[in-house]
């Protein structure tokens, strides 16, 4: 029989995926002794049978039961009991962290009759009244479905009346009546009561969790960060212990190095006389976690020695949630935190300082899109004025945009191509929408622990909280600054998540320091340190090799700057533009052969100094030179303005320009309906004479110009959009004939190997018999990608492609991770096949999954032998390719 309920003394910390991992660090913290208050976990296989059928789980009701009264005999109290109640706490608990995604409801066991107990036993009726107004609201929003600001409506009218600036300043009486407006407001809502039966508010708390898993923020967030939708939720059934009891109790979040910098030491929010929610809503400003040694030394000493304990034992930093229950200090939760980019690295860096973890260890926790956040560029603030304001720097970075002031005004914005900075007094879950749409989210309440500053730091969004010299009116859609400044809704601000300040206006960038330690080697802080150690480890153990997609000389020295390995894609077509675009035009319109031939021979001198300066720059490495590809239409006028300018000039009685006349018989004469997938690629080599060889004897002369200036060239010829293998033997036969008649001609023997582009699926499903004939695959995935799906990128991305991330009908645009289902299993079918046909076949990818985290690892898994990406993703394919050797997986997971 299916077990549904664990006793937090009967798991451990290697139970996330059954406990979530909320109840799998509670039951950790349990086993070591430390002070949890005890409790027990609903597992997720619950979850999923509630999900999956719309009712409990045969068993689970009679489970949940037994643990309950088990909890009670421990307690000496029952659930609701009318003297000395016993209360406890529901929340939920995911397999991955999703702080404030789903639900969670406090003071479960509060009735009519029972508040009058806990007054009596607490001996503070304000307190009582305090904890049944929390539970009628949390349930009544949770569980019933009245909207939160129904409650908070009431809380505001009644603060008004009695002039009370927050909730500290009502009596009890105040809060008692506060209660009976609560439960009015869900009769009329509802047209349900507001359950008296504790076991009944219980049973339906857990239902509401569970369900809160498919709620609507918790889908985004899962699709912002990659979670599976079909894991579910855990739910911790836990004794309630009390921070708002008075000035000795209340409620903190901390952990154990910064978050956001990484920086060793205590860091964290505290809030006297409150319940834990207060903390993470922003409702009343914290105070720093250091001052709680003055408010109570002996507790902040207990929490510190606890502190340092779960580091050690969890070797990373910590996130901590507690409660002081009148001097009592109690530990609620803990769980490996949530971090920047910046503060990843240093962390990793400085526990293999400490001998916490290994090099190999560090690496694992550093990620490429971390990596690539750190390359961003910062602003450069000596070329602006003073900042409008200041507050916490939550989440570092640099960020430009409108203020908006609500989470639909974001959403609406950046859905019209406009960038956002979200402004609140303070966000709520609800708000995740306009987070995940903004730039940078700034708030005037809250400290590093508010939901605000988490949530951003998971989403590697650029976030300044606690910024109280502003005052938000989210009603007027304005704030004012200091100096009585008004910045209405649609103003331009920036926003410095590093340094914790907001300007006025779009500030200038500048290189990040990450970046200029790629540029230059200059190593200036403990972050690029942290950087550099960390890409000396993955070059130190990656399999793949990194080359880049360059088709300049400034490119590839770029790329190698970078640590490129060589060119896995230098595009010849780029050179065909700008000034050369009227010999391509002469060469199309050449009416006879000779005319062609003149053409041809014009642009042979320009692209052979095109290769000789690009394998000058990459001399002694590997440079894949890609013969012409698209259509040649792309080379000439556009065709309805061609004939726009010509029909204007007939219509004026002008004779049209004959070049012009000429240009559109030709735009006419070579129109395609679907021109990719037409006259393009090796197509274009067999049927336009003397293209490839004119091609051909540039590499081959280029590569002949350095061997004689001393250098080790490395050319690669490969041919583009091959689906025959007979297409790929008779242009290869070109190709070498070229290189034979130039190594004659120099006296210096030019090799050059000679393979193709996988980019279509029947080359695929043919690699076996391709491969015959090419030395070496490099796989073309966005045009692989384009022909499995029968997707015209340009065309599908802006028409559908949000709609089918939101339905989920892929979990993330093929363009941008690779398709394993799909594009994937015909990439296996060719590796395979490929090497099974010549061994010793090189296989690459030079679309621009080569520069995707997650791709990088299926590749390794795939086999192949490099990636190539665009020279700034480098560095972030080098350090996933080192990840990708250590896990041996198919996926990164750098949650």
């Amino acid at each position: 029989m299916v077990r549904y309920v664990y006793d937090f003394r009967e798991g451990h910390r290697d139970m996330p995926d059954l406990l979530g991992g909320k109840g799998a660090n509670l039951a950790e913290m349990t086993r070591l002794g430390l002070p949890v208050p005890p409790g027990f976990t609903v597992t997720t296989d619950a979850c999923r049978a509630f999900l999956a059928t719309g009712a409990e789980p045969e068993g689970m009701s009679a489970e949940v039961s037994r643990h309950l009264s088990a909890l009670e005999e421990s307690a000496g109290r029952r659930l609701g009991q009318r003297d000395d109640p016993l209360l406890v706490s529901v929340r939920s608990g995911a397999r991955f962290s999703m702080p404030g995604m789903m639900e969670t409801v406090l003071d479960i066991g509060l009735n009519d009759d029972s508040v009058l107990g806990l007054a009596k036993a607490s001996g503070s009726d304000r307190f009582a009244w305090d904890s049944y107004r929390r539970l009628v609201q949390m349930f009544g929003s949770t569980v019933m479905g009245v909207d939160t600001a129904r409650f908070d409506e009431a809380m505001t009218l009644l603060k008004e009346a009695r002039e009370a600036p927050d909730d500290l300043h009502l009596d009890a009486s105040d809060l008692a009546g506060l209660v009976e407006t609560y439960k009015r407001l869900i009769l009329d809502e509802t047209g349900r009561a507001f359950p008296q039966s504790p076991a009944e508010q219980l049973r339906l708390a857990i239902l509401a969790v569970f369900r809160s898993w498919n709620g609507e923020r918790a889908r985004l967030y899962r699709s912002r960060e990659h979670i599976p939708d079909d894991l579910g939720t855990a739910v911790t059934v836990q004794r309630m212990v009390y921070g708002n009891l008075g000035p000795d109790s209340g409620s903190g979040v901390a952990f154990t190095r910064d978050p956001a910098t990484g920086r060793p030491g205590l860091y964290g929010d505290y809030l006297a006389n409150a319940q834990g929610e207060d903390v993470v809503a922003g409702i009343r400003n914290t105070v720093p976690l250091t001052e709680l040694e003055q408010l109570d030394p002996d507790s902040y000493r207990h929490l510190r020695d606890h502190m340092g304990a779960l580091e050690r034992h969890y070797r990373d930093l910590c996130d901590i949630e507690f409660t002081i229950e009148r001097g009592t200090l109690w530990m609620l939760q803990t769980r490996v935190g949530k971090r920047t980019a910046e503060a990843a690295f240093a962390i990793a860096a400085e526990l293999v300082e400490e001998g916490q973890i290994t090099p190999e260890e560090a690496l694992a926790r550093v990620s490429g899109d971390g990596l690539a956040r750190l390359m961003f560029p910062r602003f450069d603030t000596d070329a602006t004025g003073a900042a409008l304001a200041h507050g916490l720097p939550a989440s570092p970075g640099a960020a430009v945009g409108a203020a908006v002031f609500a989470s639909a005004e974001a959403v609406r914005r950046a859905a019209a191509g406009e960038r956002t900075v979200l402004v609140r007094q303070e966000t709520t879950p609800d708000d995740l929408p306009g987070m995940v749409a903004a730039e940078a989210v700034l708030t005037s309440r809250g400290g590093k622990t508010s939901h605000a500053a988490v949530v951003a730091r998971g989403m590697g969004k650029v976030c300044v909280c606690g910024a109280e010299e502003l005052a938000v009116d989210t009603e007027a859609r304005h704030f004012t600054t200091p100096d009585g400044t008004v910045v209405e809704e649609g103003t331009v601000i920036s926003v410095d998540g590093t340094a914790g300040a907001v300007y006025a206006g779009a500030v200038p960038l500048t290189a990040s320091a990450a970046m200029r330690f790629l540029e230059t080697g200059e190593r200036s802080d403990g972050v690029v340190v942290a950087v550099a150690r960390a890409l000396e480890q993955a070059d130190s153990v990656r399999r793949l090799e990194v080359r880049a997609n360059a088709d300049t000389p400034e490119d590839a020295r770029r790329a190698r700057r970078f640590g490129a390995q060589g060119v896995g894609l230098c595009r010849t077509e780029h050179m065909f533009l700008g000034e050369r675009r009227k010999l391509v035009e002469a060469m199309i319109l050449a009416g006879t052969d000779s005319d062609r031939d003149r053409a041809l021979a014009a642009l042979l001198p320009l692209q052979r100094q095109d290769f000789t300066d690009i394998l000058e720059a990459m001399d002694g490495l590997p440079v894949t030179i890609r013969l012409l590809d698209p259509p040649l239409h792309e080379f000439l006028p556009d065709r309805t303005e061609l004939a726009v300018r010509i029909a204007a000039a007939e219509a004026r009685g002008e004779q049209p320009e004959p070049h012009e006349a000429e240009l559109l018989a030709a735009v006419n004469r070579m129109h395609e309906e679907n021109p990719m997938l037409g006259l393009r690629g090796v197509r274009l080599g067999l049927v336009v004479p003397g293209l490839v060889a004119m091609q051909v004897r540039a590499v081959a002369e280029a590569v002949v110009a350095r061997t004689r200036a001393g250098g080790s060239p490395r050319a690669e010829i490969m041919v583009p959009l091959v689906g025959a293998v007979e297409e790929l033997r008779i242009e290869r036969a070109e190709v070498e004939r070229v290189l034979d008649e130039v190594s004659h001609e120099s006296g210096v023997p030019v090799r050059c190997p000679v393979g193709t582009m996988i980019e279509l699926p029947r080359a695929a499903l043919t690699a076996g018999r391709i491969a015959e004939e090419a030395e070496f695959f490099s796989f073309g995935t966005n045009d692989l990608t384009q022909t499995t799906w029968g997707f015209s990128r340009d065309d599908v991305e802006a028409a559908f492609f949000s709609a089918y991330l939101d339905k989920g009908v892929f979990p993330a645009s093929p363009f941008e991770t690779i398709d394993r289902d799909g594009v994937g299993r015909l990439i296996r079918i060719a590796v395979e096949e490929g090497r099974a046909a010549r061994p010793g076949l090189t296989l690459g990818v030079c679309g621009e999954h080569g520069g995707d985290p997650d791709s990088v690892h299926f590749f390794h898994a795939a086999g192949l032998d490099y990636v190539s990406c665009s020279p700034f993703r480098v560095p972030v394919a080098r350090l996933e390719a080192g990840r990708a050797a250590l896990s041996g997986a198919e996926g990164s997971d750098s949650r």
